[in-house]
């Protein structure tokens, strides 16, 4: 059977959100480029085989995403390791099907909402901002909506997946918490020429 019932704290249990981001920007009329706090979504963090059951029932392959039937976004991280991402109500009923496998397949869920910040830069001229701070390959054919990778971004181990709105290409970027306001920082540093918008939570 597998095992996704060691969570000590359901989604919807979680205690209060507080974001990495602590300091405040000036306002900012809307533009076309926009950086945005979005740590508060709720997280989890998914390892099973990376073939099997589990693998089938969350769909995601390594290096790619779709959405769950709850309506949750699975990003393939990487072999066997999934993230599960979206209101605490989609995220839970997508972790939940988990326990229903009758396999003896081991599967492991960890609530990663407080643990990880979360940013979203969406904008034509995102790919030219993310280019100033990580060496991934930001044309269509390499990272085309859905796709999603490891890098390194302003010095700084993250997880990337596009996902675009609305036609217009968008980018999560997941980091430690410990380095959510270095990031961020860098990011807004990064975006600066290209007119960027700023959103954060202590805004």
């Amino acid at each position: 059977m597998a095992d996704a019932r060691s969570r000590e704290v359901s989604a919807s249990e979680s205690p209060a959100f507080e974001s990495p981001v602590v300091r405040s920007y000036p306002a900012a009329e809307a533009g076309d480029l926009t950086l945005s706090d979005v740590s508060a979504t709720t997280k989890w963090l998914v390892r099973a085989g990376a073939q099997g059951p589990a693998a089938d029932l969350l769909g995601a392959r390594f290096g790619s995403s779709q959405i769950a039937p709850s309506g949750a976004l699975v990003l393939g991280s990487r072999p066997g390791e999934w993230i599960v991402l979206g209101t605490s109500s989609e995220v839970a009923a997508a972790v939940a099907e988990l326990d229903g496998l009758d396999s003896q397949e081991f599967v492991s869920a960890l609530d990663w909402t407080h643990s990880r910040a979360m940013f979203r830069v969406t904008g034509r001229e995102s790919a030219r901002m993310l280019e100033k701070v990580c060496s991934l390959d930001w044309a269509d054919p390499m990272t085309p909506d859905g796709a999603v990778s490891s890098a390194s971004v302003a010095k700084v181990t993250c997880d990337i997946a596009r996902n675009d709105i609305d036609g217009a290409p968008s980018y999560l970027i997941f980091c430690d918490r410990s380095f959510g306001q270095y990031l961020f920082d860098a990011l807004i540093d990064a975006g600066n020429e290209f007119g960027l918008s700023v959103a954060a939570a202590g805004a």
